[in-house]
């Protein structure tokens, strides 16, 4: 427990060096923020904190996973103790690691004064730069679905003009959503015979949880929280409120919509003919439409005008999105061999291709779901709109991996999962000199090389990140190991 809360400790104290600090907040008004954002020691140490934080972090949650996997901790209260204590010292750290949290107040800002997000961008506030708004989403209209403009008009109201107010309430928000997703994966997890410790370590209690939903304050955590919660009511075949929650998710970021097929499988049963799987998914369509509706009502946008600011967090190229990254590639080749500057054509083909082998991957996994579990179905499509998406940010695997661990995984599968949670934390460490503006930056390709460099390094020196990551006879993967945990899996499992 130690080695973690030491670990969010040090992050946050670094937090106040290299965090976001709007700059109508005054912050170096405060003589610590002072010396950690503009002096050379202060910045320093700032780093380093940062870097030492998550690098106890991410030992102490391998540690733990080892204990887990091994069946040396058996009561899942242990690690609900263990994640508040590690929690506890992100509660006071500025945003951290992203600074969309600002995108959210002042887009309730916005519709205070009378716009609709889904037309213009925040820039028709004033002040909206100073508010700690990121430039590059000044014009840009909300990808955001209309129930989360309902709360960032709320939370914008209660805020007054303290955008750091707002981030505070944002994190309230957001860990309200950690909370209900530590609920929900444990319940999740023993439906599909898998031991409920190992899959809250994985899916809740890992790195990315604690620097992207507690200290970026994203609102994916809401948005995967109402994903869980509908899944949980749809295995108690509270079809209603299953697809109340479901919508909701949709309502926070459309990417939930993802979910509501699946709830109609699982409501429908294991044995549904194909007339009763058509028939709850046109009834969870109908309703989730009309909910989407009468929200929209409420908040005063379009019903659909979310679809058309889908392609706004796409218009960012970034070097973790496959579908962009092959696109890049191309282009720089099609340049170099003097045929021109072709890279909008180029990457816009590539992620076109990319829509529609998801757009196959999707139906495939909603008319064919024989051999799994619906909610394995789910976790798989998330999966895949995050590696064929146009865009992909570090907290995107959250979408997918609580739900992963909760429906069991292979040895080789945990591992990679494992993988890319080490991975991805490391390249938040070392994108984090971006979140900045006084300390060297470090693009997206070079933080990837960074990360991977230093956990081939951290796996060949210790010996129990060593038998995770590579290989031991306690990783062997989540499954249900017991003729009870296979018969629960066996009830899940779609015929």
């Amino acid at each position: 427990m130690l080695p973690g809360f030491l670990g969010t400790l040090f992050i946050s104290f670094g937090g106040f060096g290299v965090g976001w600090f709007p700059l109508s907040a005054n912050a170096q008004d405060w003589t610590i923020v002072n010396f950690l954002q503009t002096q050379t020691l202060g910045l320093a140490l700032s780093r380093s904190f940062v870097v030492v934080g998550s690098a106890l972090l991410l030992q102490a949650w391998l540690v733990v996973g080892s204990d887990a996997l091994s069946g040396s901790i058996q009561r899942l209260r242990t690690l609900h103790i263990t994640m508040t204590f590690w929690v506890i010292p992100l509660l006071i750290v500025p945003p951290l690691f992203s600074r969309d949290v600002y995108s959210y107040y002042m887009q309730g800002r916005l519709q205070l004064e009378g716009h609709n997000p889904y037309s213009s961008g925040v820039a028709l506030v004033p002040g909206w730069f100073t508010s700690g708004v990121d430039p590059l989403w000044g014009e840009a209209k909300t990808p955001y679905g209309p129930i989360f403009l309902m709360i960032e008009k709320h939370v914008a109201s209660l805020a007054g003009d303290s955008a750091l107010l707002a981030s505070y309430i944002f994190r309230v928000l957001a860990i309200l959503g950690v909370v209900v997703i530590a609920i929900c994966i444990p319940v999740l997890a023993r439906h599909h015979g898998i031991r409920d410790v190992q899959a809250f370590w994985l899916g809740v209690m890992n790195p990315l949880v604690f620097m992207h939903f507690i200290a970026g304050a994203h609102n994916d955590a809401l948005m995967v929280a109402f994903v869980c919660l509908a899944l949980v009511l749809a295995i108690y075949r509270h079809w209603f409120l299953a697809t109340i929650a479901g919508t909701l998710a949709l309502g926070i970021k459309p990417v939930g919509i993802v979910v509501l097929p699946f709830v109609a499988l699982i409501v429908a049963g294991t044995h549904a003919h194909w007339q009763q799987r058509i028939k709850y998914g046109t009834a969870t369509a109908l309703l989730s439409l009309l909910v989407l509706a009468g929200m929209s009502s409420v908040a005063g946008v379009g019903p659909f005008g979310w679809l058309s600011a889908l392609s706004t967090t796409g218009s960012v190229h970034s070097w973790l999105s496959p579908t962009t990254v092959i696109g890049m590639v191309l282009s720089n080749i099609v340049q170099f061999a003097g045929l021109g500057h072709h890279d909008v054509v180029i990457i816009a083909t590539i992620r076109a291709i990319g829509s529609s082998i998801l757009a196959c991957i999707l139906v495939f996994l909603v008319v064919r779901p024989q051999g799994r579990s619906s909610m394995r179905g789910a976790a798989l499509a998330f999966l895949a709109l995050v590696i064929c998406g146009p865009a992909v940010q570090p907290w995107y695997l959250l979408w997918s991996f609580p739900l992963l661990a909760a429906t069991g995984l292979s040895q080789r599968h945990m591992r990679w999962m494992m993988i890319a949670i080490a991975v991805f934390t490391i390249h938040g460490v070392a994108y984090a000199s971006a979140t900045s503006d006084t300390f060297v930056e470090i693009s997206d390709g070079v933080a990837m090389l960074l990360a991977g460099a230093t956990l081939t390094l951290a796996a060949l020196a210790s010996t129990r990140e060593r038998n995770l990551l590579i290989g031991g006879e306690i990783t062997s993967g989540l499954a249900p190991v017991n003729v009870s945990q296979q018969q629960r899996a066996a009830r899940m499992t779609m015929h």
